[in-house]
């Protein structure tokens, strides 16, 4: 009789601290993108010329993502990709340092992250050749965030900005509707 009450007892501690488990697992930052884009305005360029972007991203607060030069091989660094229309370029991306921190999982070593506000400068540039007129550009930040105790799956946070191409100044521009960059699908 002792032993039947004693396995009915570890099977309820079982199911229960299965339930419990399934509870704290569904509770996980599954899905989360923890980073978020803050739109920008409406950038403006002359044909033949570049301007200044900047790009701001907000990490969620209690996570940090790695920075565009982890110290680790197998650390994945945080990187823009554009999808550009013909009529644009960015270049000169330049990504702050990160912040060297150490983490309650290894208090000896020290990680390269970003958290908070992350500001990525670059150029925005027209080929002279470029149609003047109102151009949408497709970007995703590829990027992997952390807590102090575990890394989650490496994210896409896809955005969109504007740019606007000035006209030539000798001769008439070709009107003509807003194009888009393609989306990107890697």
């Amino acid at each position: 009789m002792k032993s039947n009450r004693l396995a009915l007892f570890v099977l309820c501690v079982t199911l229960v601290g299965g339930s419990v488990r399934a509870q704290q697992d569904s509770l996980a930052p599954q899905g989360r993108s923890f980073v978020t884009f803050t739109p920008m305005n409406k950038i403006t360029v002359a044909p033949g010329h570049s301007t200044p972007v900047h790009f701001t991203f907000h990490i969620q607060d209690g996570y940090h993502i790695n920075s565009s030069k982890p110290l680790e091989a197998e650390l994945i660094p945080t990187q823009l990709h554009f999808s550009l229309p013909g009529e644009l370029a960015v270049g000169r991306i330049q990504y702050p340092a990160g912040t060297m921190t150490s983490f309650p999982f290894d208090p000896k070593q020290k990680l390269s992250v970003y958290s908070g506000d992350l500001v990525i400068s670059g150029l925005v540039v027209s080929p002279n050749s470029s149609d003047s007129g109102p151009y949408t550009t497709h970007a995703e930040l590829r990027y992997q965030a952390c807590d102090n105790n575990a890394c989650y799956p490496p994210k896409k946070l896809p955005f969109t900005f504007d740019v606007t191409i000035g006209k030539h100044s000798t001769g008439p521009a070709k009107a003509r509707p807003n194009k888009t960059s393609p989306h990107i699908h890697n």
